[in-house]
């Protein structure tokens, strides 16, 4: 690990230095800065906060918002729920591993995306929906995949 994001992994502990309760936002920032939780920041919080990795790593594993391997600039989000499913869903889906070159989960090798499915966005009207980056792309047909991820480019 770079030592500039330890730096920065030190810098994010120090704002939390004497506070109760605060592992999951404490993961949670450093996954928001870094893109990812990489092993030495486990350590690093392990060693700083006084907190078995263990104990560290079950709640960094958990939830779905934290990622310990390294994750693309963009996370695509493909819904695969029965709204957008009937409506295409798995077309989008392999239309995106196509033009990524890649399955769902993985990040491109230049880390620019990270592909995902997720079950359902709640917003079934839309359908099919893909989600890059908290934005909201609805109706989405297999020949509008490629304009949509170049507008990330």
């Amino acid at each position: 690990m770079v030592t500039v994001e330890l730096d920065k992994v030190d810098e994010i502990i120090d704002g939390y230095v004497g506070e109760e309760g605060i592992l999951i936002q404490l993961l949670l920032d450093i996954q928001s800065e870094l893109n990812w939780i990489p092993k030495e920041a486990l350590e690093r919080i392990s060693e700083r906060l006084k907190i078995p990795v263990s104990q560290i790593y079950r709640i960094a594993s958990f939830y779905k918002a934290m990622s310990l391997t390294p994750r693309g600039k963009h996370i695509i989000n493909v819904c695969l729920g029965t709204a957008c499913h009937v409506r295409g869903g798995q077309r989008i889906m392999d239309r995106a591993k196509e033009l990524l070159g890649i399955k769902e989960g993985e990040t491109t090798p230049d880390m620019k995306f990270t592909l995902e499915r997720v079950n359902c966005l709640g917003c079934c009207a839309l359908g099919p929906v893909v989600v890059v980056d908290g934005e909201y792309h609805g109706k989405v047909a297999p020949a509008k995949v490629e304009k949509t991820l170049k507008s990330y480019d």
